[in-house]
């Protein structure tokens, strides 16, 4: 029996029930409502008095998600809590990381601030936008990887010859890691430029994608325009089939419909640590269940969970 618990938000409860069904677990029970002028109410129907407690919530918009997390850690914490985990798969406002105009806001710092002050003693991620989010943090942050899961899907497929493409220079190391592991693929990167938010202009493809299967590997998908615009980019050199490894499926707006109705795209392999918005059979979800179970069950053991640090176990 295991002495520690499991709780959730509204955000994401399947993957929670997942990860609570893999570790034989229930779910404590917890009660989140709101009021008619949209103000948010959590309790906890469980006694968690003195227990190790881990909270799955991740916090895409809306800032509900947040402010429900922040509220589960500040209950925990009045109810006397031994110590309370944030387990956030997608961590929100990832991407407002730096200070890139000026009077703009750090919002990834003030996000780890957040969490921080409402008590959480430890956080555990998956797929960071980017890693100097881990120095926002005085508390100890585990960034782990969804790679096993999503390679596991993408070897499945026995495609021969393949090609791994970074959609731009920030995704190329991850990129560079994922061709190495499908057998020493050709790795393309493509060159970008994006003159306001949201938009991006592909400008050169460095590389031989030709007549191989290619893999666009990043972090998240938003819009799915500089998803979509690098795989036709590549299917104008020559690409066979071209699927997309995406770890966060933000999707936001008609992105789904894009990439439904983009001929360039095959498919595209997506992780549960954001629900889909909508069903559509070009989206092929991998769930993290298992890495986040077992990275929580090895924190309540306090045993080194470093080797899920790496691109692949």
């Amino acid at each position: 029996m295991h002495d520690f618990k499991i709780a959730t938000g509204r955000s994401n409860p399947e993957l929670a029930n997942r990860v609570a069904n893999i570790l034989g677990i229930d779910l404590s029970e917890t009660k989140i409502q709101n009021f008619s002028d949209g103000e948010i109410w959590v309790k906890f129907e469980d006694n968690v008095r003195g227990i190790d407690l881990f909270i799955i919530q991740s916090t895409f918009p809306p800032s509900d998600n947040i402010f429900e997390l922040l509220m589960l850690i500040d209950a925990a914490k009045r109810a006397s809590v031994k110590r309370v985990t944030a387990v956030i798969p997608y961590y929100g406002y990832s991407r407002q990381d730096r200070k890139d105009q000026p009077r703009v806001s750090i919002t990834a710092k003030l996000v780890a601030n957040l969490l921080e002050r409402a008590g959480a003693d430890r956080v555990i991620t998956i797929d960071l936008h980017s890693s100097q989010i881990q120095g926002f943090f005085d508390i100890p942050l585990d960034n782990i990887y969804a790679s096993p899961v999503l390679l596991k899907a993408a070897r499945e497929l026995g495609l021969n010859p393949v090609a791994v493409a970074a959609p731009d220079m920030g995704s190329v190391k991850t990129a560079r890691a994922y061709a190495k592991k499908l057998d020493n693929a050709n790795l393309v990167i493509i060159d970008k430029r994006r003159p306001v938010h949201n938009v991006a202009e592909v400008m050169h493809i460095i590389g031989e994608p030709a007549n191989k299967h290619v893999f666009i590997v990043d972090d998240m998908i938003d819009t799915g325009t500089t998803f979509i615009n690098c795989a036709e980019a590549i299917k104008e050199k020559g690409a066979l089939d071209i699927y997309g490894i995406c770890v966060h499926p933000v999707l936001s707006g008609s992105a789904i419909d894009k990439i439904n109705n983009s001929e360039a795209v095959k498919n595209v392999f997506v992780t549960d640590t954001i629900p889909l918005r909508k069903s559509s059979d070009k989206f092929i979800v991998a769930s993290v269940a298992e890495l986040l179970a077992e990275a929580i069950i090895r924190t309540h053991d306090n045993r080194s969970i470093s080797s899920l640090f790496e691109i692949e176990r």
